[in-house]
């Protein structure tokens, strides 16, 4: 079954630490509990949703996982910088940063507001950067560690509707090259995991129905999983993965083949 993908118990990531921005649910939260079910303990931060993020850290527990919660918006430079230091405080050290929060919202062009298109690239853009810089001395006294940062399919095929998004995901595929070369020096790999279609909230009864230009099914004939995305990020903080860097890496069904 595709959703056990990223849920395989494992011990190559024992003794370390991740830290996962926007999992209270979806994709971050199957990251979250990948990671931990790989044997990494597990920061897990969330702005707004903080009961779903408390669930988060109930099912890492309950599966004989280590992980906490810190609530903290990551536009905000003190707030992140209160994040890093609590994941410090609690796990002892930081591996593995995993740049998941953003904002999904779909508005014609001309009717975006200047507040709108701020609020998507700020948590996109301005947080990746801001929770990289928070935690990269962290990573480098770790001896090295891997940062993935979570890219857009639509950031490389395009869509109507969705300029802001497409910017900040384009954005952040650019960072991660950029990021890529600054810091191979300390031995920190930085990758892009872009999701394909994937079945989320989108898909339980009373969510928002799916826009119509993008119901039709990838190649391999179905939506993927959340824990197929979780699967690929825990794999690149993985010590097999330690030659990988400065990739965007495409997790599709074959919807898009670069």
């Amino acid at each position: 079954m595709a959703s056990s993908a990223g849920m395989t118990p494992g011990t190559e990531l024992a003794g370390k630490v991740a830290l996962v921005t926007g999992a209270a649910r979806n994709i971050g939260r199957a990251i979250a509990r990948s990671l931990a079910s790989g044997g990494a303990a597990v920061m897990v931060n969330a702005n707004t949703s903080r009961a779903e993020a408390e669930q988060t850290v109930a099912m890492i527990e309950a599966a004989g996982g280590r992980a906490a919660l810190h609530i903290a918006d990551v536009t905000d430079a003190a707030a992140v910088a209160a994040l890093a230091e609590a994941t410090l405080k609690r796990f002892g050290r930081l591996d593995f940063l995993v740049n998941n929060a953003a904002v999904r919202a779909e508005t014609a062009f001309a009717e975006i507001r200047f507040e709108d298109w701020r609020r998507v690239l700020s948590t996109i853009l301005d947080g990746a950067f801001l929770c990289t810089q928070a935690c990269l001395p962290h990573l480098a006294r770790a001896g090295g560690g891997a940062i993935v940062n979570l890219g857009g399919l639509t950031a490389h095929k395009g869509a109507a509707g969705r300029a802001h998004v497409i910017t900040a995901k384009a954005g952040i595929a650019g960072l991660t090259r950029a990021l890529a070369l600054d810091l191979a020096p300390q031995r920190i790999t930085v990758n892009c995991v872009v999701p394909g279609t994937i079945e989320t909230v989108r898909g339980l009864p009373g969510a928002p129905e799916r826009p119509e230009n993008r119901r039709a099914l990838p190649p391999i004939g179905r939506r993927g999983e959340p824990e197929e995305i979780a699967a690929m990020v825990r794999t690149l903080c993985g010590p097999d993965m330690r030659y990988v860097t400065g990739q965007s890496i495409h997790v599709n069904g074959g919807n898009f083949m670069p």
